[in-house]
């Protein structure tokens, strides 16, 4: 906080003098180019000169382009949000909080929301205009190329924010602002089928690091050859929208190696499972004991037998799922059944029934056993994801958690169906 007012005060008096010296910039700027060009030899901090004038002008087109897109939309979007916002003040005032705590909840929690988006983009208005102000610094004071490199961090954190709301604003499934509990499964073709589990799994911890969060890793169940990889694991991702981004991601990842085309490729596999992960609210939803099966037995290696792993199998559909995280028996049931309820809900919104008895059994669309995407690392790298279509080239930029296009993509076509 104390930076800031020099700063500011810096380039108050820079701007003072910006008509008498633009004329000489702008010839000098000049100059130098010209110079660089027909030099028949030069030293090599006069090509590195070149070489930053020239991403100077690739910086400030897009510190630009940022700053255009958010004046375009971010006074819109904080217009509506406070449109949002006194509906909901009204909504509280008219609604007596005491006599529904489900619906209280609900209610506080839009306006929450809606209190947090008003907050954010104001922060925007800022960020905008600390890109704007940086930028203009850095052309007084003769193309000042780390002050550009500066104002361009902050268009991203711009570009960056714009993305997410916009990706927020067309989450609309009823369980899409909630956590997420990711799943992966290794497949039964033994080591290198657990070594893409562990893979799949790192991918999403980093993507989950790359917004600002942290993914909670659960459950690890080490592999059965003994070298350390992956069986089974479980990460919760406690922000929100983490299921609406990443609920398209159910289904079979396949990661393909062709070493002499199709005569002789490998194959790896692991399934991953996504279920909401209720923040802050609890489901509602009774389940008969009757139709529960409930096992327990201890992890593989561990000696303290105060945490064993709860299996759950829902009867009527056939699902089962399982908790070994906590440390008594008592708290992975509840955890396993809390997923369990979960899925459910899930089901029965994919199905468009009101109560989990009406779902049908033969008709349960799996999606953990349909394939969702493809990664190929040779003889080429490619990433297809099979629901949407889309091809990605950068296999390693996506297994580095960079899979924000992948998520958009199933997000849009949610949205347009």
């Amino acid at each position: 906080m104390l930076a800031e007012p020099a700063f500011l005060s810096r380039a108050a008096s820079t701007c003072l003098k910006w008509q008498s010296s633009t004329r000489n910039t702008n010839k000098s700027h000049a100059k130098l180019l010209i110079y660089a060009r027909i030099r028949p030899s030069h030293s090599m901090d006069d090509e590195n000169k070149v070489y930053k004038e020239l991403g100077f002008f690739s910086l400030k087109k897009k510190i630009e382009d940022a700053v255009l897109r958010a004046e375009m939309s971010a006074p819109t979007a904080l217009e509506l949000e406070e449109v949002r916002r006194i509906k909901q003040e009204e909504i509280m005032r008219d609604c007596n909080l005491w006599d529904d705590p489900v619906k209280s909840n609900e209610i506080l929690g839009r306006f929450a929301d809606s209190a947090k988006a008003i907050d954010s983009l104001k922060d925007l208005k800022y960020k905008v205009e600390e890109a704007k102000l940086i930028s203009q610094l850095a052309e007084v004071e003769g193309i000042n190329y780390q002050l550009f490199k500066q104002a361009y961090s902050a268009s991203l954190d711009v570009n960056k924010f714009l993305d997410q709301y916009e990706m927020m604003k067309l989450l609309k499934g009823p369980y899409d602002m909630e956590g997420a509990c990711v799943i992966i499964k290794a497949g039964s073709g033994g080591l290198n089928d657990e070594k893409w589990a562990e893979d799949l799994l790192n991918m999403y911890i980093k993507w989950a690091k790359k917004l600002g969060y942290k993914g909670r890793l659960v459950e690890k169940n080490p592999s059965m050859t003994g070298y350390g990889r992956v069986q089974l694991a479980t990460i919760e991702f406690e922000f929100e929208c983490a299921y609406g981004y990443l609920s398209g991601e159910r289904g079979i990842h396949c990661m393909i190696n062709s070493q002499n085309g199709p005569v002789q490729y490998e194959n790896s596999s692991a399934c991953v499972d996504v279920v909401p992960l209720f923040l802050g609210t609890f489901s509602n939803l009774q389940i008969n004991d009757e139709d529960l099966i409930i096992s327990s037995s201890l992890l593989r290696k561990e000696k303290s037998p105060t945490k064993p792993t709860v299996c759950i199998q829902h009867i009527p559909t056939g699902m089962s799922v399982q908790s070994s995280s906590e440390r008594s028996h008592f708290a992975n049931k509840i955890k396993a059944l809390n997923r369990l309820k979960a899925k459910l809900l899930v089901i029965a919104e994919e199905q468009n029934v009101s109560d989990i008895s009406s779902i049908k059994k033969d008709t349960i669309m799996d999606m953990c056993h349909k394939e969702t995407r493809r990664y190929v690392s040779h003889p080429y790298k490619l990433v297809q994801d099979v629901k949407t279509g889309i091809k990605l080239p950068d296999l390693n930029s996506i297994l580095d958690g960079y899979i924000e296009p992948l998520v958009e993509a199933h997000i849009k076509m949610r949205h347009t169906e």
